[in-house]
């Protein structure tokens, strides 16, 4: 069992950045793929990022790519995301996820946090 808890969400106004943090219980962390999605009001999540166990794999979204930072530390059972240049489109609920393989689709991640809000103001 992992339990998922996101933090550092809050207000920002576009172009400038943020940093939200999850962190995970568990022994286990080091096993799992780690993964941002967001969902805006009236969406789908979306994928953001996510990141190997070893950290020697990254992906990100199209829509973040160059402007977003995953990162994990083992020691810490956290994963974050550093947020840059950010627009009012990403504006969202930032939730953290876990799977066991690298995907990009919601439906292969076990667990989930409960989110935290994003929101850029123009």
């Amino acid at each position: 069992q992992v339990q998922l808890v996101e933090s550092g969400g809050g207000l920002v106004q576009a172009g400038g950045s943020l940093s939200v943090s999850c962190a995970a219980s568990g022994r286990t962390f080091g096993n799992f793929v780690m993964a941002w999605f967001r969902q805006a009001p009236g969406n789908g999540r979306e994928f953001v990022a996510h990141i190997s166990g070893s950290s020697t794999v990254i992906n990100y979204g199209k829509s973040v790519k160059g402007r977003f930072t995953i990162s994990r530390d083992k020691a810490k059972n956290t994963v974050y995301l550093q947020m840059n240049s950010l627009k009012p489109e990403d504006t969202a609920v930032y939730y953290c996820a876990a799977a066991r393989g690298l995907l990009t689709q919601e439906n292969g991640y076990i667990y989930w946090g409960q989110g935290t809000q994003v929101t850029v103001s123009s």
